[in-house]
């Protein structure tokens, strides 16, 4: 630590307090709004004289967000440019912003053609988030969830329906930060078993949760793939299980990959059946 930074952290810590922000979080953003500025990059000692930082600070504060992903060096000229982090900031604002307007028709066609509850889902900071639902249209509903955060990843058809899809590495840090919570006896706990389960998503197009979340209930997923074909989301259905017929589920199983894949036409995909 060098002499400066216990003068620099009181001075944080009472920013904070006072309401006015962080001093280093705003050095932080100087520096990135003037990379962004700069179309070329730029070398450390022209940020450091023109954020007003001293040599020192400077360097640490890029090497912090260079860890990170916000900013990357150039090995033979070392100038400091925007990283690749940044985009994906970029991509999920966009996303969230039109994901919803864009889903919204096809998940209220599958509401009313199957009359069952309907959801979108994405995962954001390894947590299950439904950014939307359509209560069933029947006298007899299921609970069907609420709109925000879940550790139910594992355990839920949309959650299943992305993480099947998303990278091995990816896959293991989610888990391992939800922990894998039972909420039934059928819940899914063992991370062998998913895998096997994963699997076979990826080979069907389609998730299920056979009363893995909550009793009674069975819901179907599938993912929602963006312009370049990743999996950034997922729709799915649930019923009860009085109503759970096969013919209802073979229903299911055919008209929630569809609505699917409308959405993923829908956000550019051009391999969406």
């Amino acid at each position: 630590m060098t002499d400066e930074e216990p003068i620099k952290m009181a001075e944080d810590r009472k920013l904070a307090k006072s309401g006015r922000g962080i001093q280093s979080v705003d050095r932080a953003l100087n520096i990135l709004e003037m990379l962004a500025q700069s179309r070329q990059g730029l070398p450390l000692m022209q940020l450091s004289v023109q954020t007003g930082l001293n040599f020192s600070t400077c360097h640490h504060l890029l090497a912090t967000m260079a860890r990170r992903g916000y900013v990357s060096q150039d090995k033979h000229t070392k100038y400091y440019f925007l990283g690749n982090r940044i985009f994906g900031l970029s991509d999920g604002r966009t996303q969230q912003l039109d994901l919803l307007a864009y889903a919204k028709p096809a998940l209220e066609e599958l509401n009313r053609r199957t009359g069952e509850a309907v959801h979108l889902a994405v995962i954001e900071g390894g947590e299950l988030v439904t950014l939307a639902k359509f209560d069933s249209l029947h006298a007899v509903k299921v609970d069907s969830g609420y709109v925000g955060k879940s550790k139910a990843v594992h355990a839920t058809a949309t959650g299943k329906a992305i993480l099947a899809f998303l990278p091995e590495d990816s896959i293991y840090e989610v888990l391992a930060g939800n922990g894998l919570p039972r909420f039934t006896d059928k819940t899914i706990c063992n991370v062998e078993a998913l895998k096997q389960e994963f699997k076979a998503i990826r080979e069907q197009g389609y998730s299920q949760d056979n009363e893995e979340f909550q009793s009674g209930v069975i819901c179907f997923g599938a993912p929602i793939r963006d312009r370049g074909g990743k999996v950034i989301a997922s729709a799915s259905a649930s019923l009860p299980t009085m109503r759970a017929l096969d013919g209802t589920l073979a229903q299911l199983r055919l008209l929630v990959p569809q609505c699917a894949d409308m959405i993923s036409k829908e956000l550019g995909y051009a391999k969406a059946a």
